[in-house]
């Protein structure tokens, strides 16, 4: 279907005055107990956002955010966004938003790289890749790629599915047809959370013949078995973990055991959630900018950056709450059972940010699929795009520059 549109993003200033005036009558609760016992100003996220925090941040969007925000949604209009209508097979016809930077530098070369966000992520997250990825340095020796990052159904200004059963075989779906329809015949895949998941669906369902290999940062593997990875298994029983390896099985343990809990509920009981998060801008704001922060590495989070972040989610075209709905359709269609199952050829690159939240030991990550390249960093977290966005570019360009394992997938596609 060539029906791409330009997109611009265009909030109405009654939606502005309404968000405005939920924010001046907002009902906070009471701080929680505190269990520091530092300086009088620390703020404690045991139980979760410190209220002081979450004052200060809605003080911020009411009087100097919202009244500025023509601000914040004209740098988001500065991405070449587009929609065009993809067809699902038994869900009918989604609006697709996405960004799509060809490069510049090398139009009939450039390697067709899809990124994928997940949740709480969106398309924005690509947006510090844009310049690395589509307008190298001149005589650098790097690659250039034509950058598609879609807004997946049910999040920012895709339309959300409204039947049952619209999970990662879907969603890989959606993607692909996609990029069929930009003319991307062949392509390699980028994805963090959710699109981590789906990028490995994409290379089960669509490999080799379409998506010609793949990278993520969100190495979720398994631990490896005697009857399904053998040589992996031995090698596991033998090599004694890294300190790396040690501190992402503490981090993994931390997030199993305490940050979680978002997970049972948003998998089991979506839309009594759903409520909350599309009737309050500050139930909104709380339940994502936990994650935020907990999930980074240390990043400064500026408060406009977060409200930006927030937006994007409180702008939707469906609302903010269909979002959550991908952890329900996947846990109830037994997607997770099937991951380990699913291998695919092509080429696998890895990267590791120690801040991740399902880390693990480097053979468990091997399991899931034909590891050719893997990195570690010292630095970085679950948004590693939008924390660490030089780090990934340089993963990128190692992968499948000259002299990479995935050099020349696509053909006559080199990035050269």
């Amino acid at each position: 279907m060539q029906d791409e549109q330009p997109f611009r993003i265009s909030v109405s200033q009654n939606t502005l005055d309404s968000v405005a005036q939920k924010l001046a009558i907002a009902t906070l609760p009471a701080p929680a107990p505190a269990t520091y016992t530092d300086a009088l100003d620390s703020e404690d996220w045991t139980y979760g956002v410190p209220r002081p925090t979450l004052e200060r941040l809605l003080i911020h969007w009411r009087t100097q955010f919202l009244p500025r925000w023509h601000e914040h949604q004209a740098v988001l209009n500065a991405l070449p966004q587009f929609t065009r209508s993809i067809e699902v097979d038994g869900h009918g016809v989604f609006t697709a938003h996405y960004v799509h930077k060809q490069s510049t530098h090398n139009p009939k070369g450039a390697i067709p790289l899809l990124f994928l966000h997940g949740w709480p992520g969106h398309f924005n997250e690509v947006s510090k890749l844009l310049p690395f990825l589509t307008t190298p340095p001149a005589n650098a020796g790097y690659p250039s790629f034509h950058v598609v990052a879609p807004s997946l159904p049910g999040f920012g200004f895709s339309s959300a599915p409204t039947k049952t059963g619209f999970a990662m075989a879907q969603y890989a779906e959606f993607a692909h047809k996609l990029m069929l329809s930009l003319g991307y015949t062949e392509y390699i895949v980028q994805g963090g959370d959710w699109g981590s998941f789906i990028a490995h669906r994409l290379a089960y369902l669509y490999g080799p013949k379409y998506v010609k290999a793949w990278h993520t940062n969100f190495p979720a593997g398994r631990r490896p078995t005697l009857t399904r990875n053998p040589l992996l298994y031995l090698q596991h029983a033998v090599t004694p973990y890294s300190a790396k390896e040690k501190k992402a099985l503490r981090m993994m343990q931390w997030f199993r055991s305490e940050g979680q809990g978002y997970f049972a509920i948003q998998s089991t009981m979506p839309q009594t959630l759903s409520y909350a998060l599309a009737d309050s801008p500050v139930g909104l704001l709380a339940w994502i900018y936990e994650k935020l922060i907990k999930w980074t590495d240390g990043y400064e989070w500026g408060d406009d950056e977060v409200l930006t972040w927030i937006s994007i989610y409180l702008f939707s075209a469906s609302g903010p709450e269909t979002s959550v709905r991908i952890y329900y359709e996947t846990v109830h269609q037994g997607n997770f059972d099937e991951f380990s199952k699913l291998w695919s050829p092509i080429p696998l690159g890895l990267s590791f940010f120690p801040h991740e939240l399902v880390g693990g030991p480097r053979t468990w990550a091997r399991t899931m699929g034909n590891v050719v390249f893997e990195s570690e960093h010292n630095k970085g977290g679950h948004f590693a795009a939008y924390e660490q966005p030089q780090a990934l570019v340089d993963d990128l360009r190692a992968m499948f520059g000259k002299g990479g394992k995935a050099f020349g997938v696509v053909k006559g596609k080199d990035g050269y």
